[in-house]
């Protein structure tokens, strides 16, 4: 069973424990795995936990969450991890001393609102925050360092929050510093995760390309310094307009 005192969460001990199963072949690809409710009993734990896990195995591509069908074993795909120092990277937009973000596009400094919306039952924001989609809330913006759209963000976060931070985020223009003006402490990163995607008929005209435009997308968890989630980001970004590079030497 899993190790209920030790230093390795238990969605995370889940996780390593169904990916053994899946990597010994019991799941096949394609193979739907148990359901959420099966899971928390056979392992003693709860859906949140259960939640929590599968959205690890899911940003690992183990797995294929169908909304409404099932959770199945994928196809693997490769996959490469960087483990960054946390001592160097670890603030997402550290505001400066007039409590404003720094003037770089990497900070997503926020041309302007797009708008609010409900989060989605069973979306990546639900299982990477793993709450409820009735306790989140979203907002869209739009990224435009010198006017030329750059990239639509999405951010998930707890829906109480929203009408706060809005007016906030106006004054900021950056989430994260915008979050640290209403609650009164920094924001950190927890995990970010890179794929591609393309252009579909709703970001497309806000970016200026055409449908079908390659799009690199940007997505991970934010959080306290004591490592609760604070949001959930998922950045759609023009393919020809921005790249990232790993610095792998001082």
């Amino acid at each position: 069973m899993l190790q209920r005192h030790g230093t390795v969460p238990l969605y995370r001990q889940l996780a390593q424990r169904l990916q053994r199963r899946i990597d010994a072949g019991e799941f096949a690809a394609g193979a739907a795995l148990p359901s959420e409710p099966e899971l928390a009993a056979h392992y003693a734990v709860n859906r949140l936990t259960v939640r929590q896990a599968m959205g690890e195995l899911d940003r690992a591509g183990t797995i294929e969450i169908r909304r409404g069908i099932g959770t199945f074993v994928r196809t693997r795909v490769p996959q490469v991890s960087v483990h960054v120092n946390p001592r160097s990277q670890a603030v997402d937009a550290p505001p400066g001393p007039d409590g404003a973000p720094p003037p770089d596009p990497q900070a997503a400094r926020v041309e302007r609102v797009l708008g609010t919306a409900a989060a989605d039952e069973g979306g990546e924001a639900v299982r990477a925050l793993a709450r409820p989609a009735a306790e989140l809330g979203r907002i869209d913006t739009l990224v435009a360092p010198d006017g030329r759209p750059l990239a639509v963000c999405s951010y998930w976060l707890d829906a109480g929050l929203v009408p706060e931070v809005l007016p906030a985020l106006e004054a900021t223009a950056n989430l994260a510093a915008a979050l640290h003006q209403v609650l009164g402490h920094r924001v950190e990163y927890d995990w970010r995760a890179f794929s591609a995607t393309a252009a579909d008929l709703t970001d497309a005209p806000l970016l200026g390309v055409p449908t079908g435009h390659p799009l690199l997308v940007r997505e991970g968890v934010s959080c306290a310094p004591d490592g609760t989630p604070l949001y959930f980001v998922r950045r759609r970004i023009r393919g020809d307009a921005l790249r990232f590079v790993l610095h792998y030497r001082d």
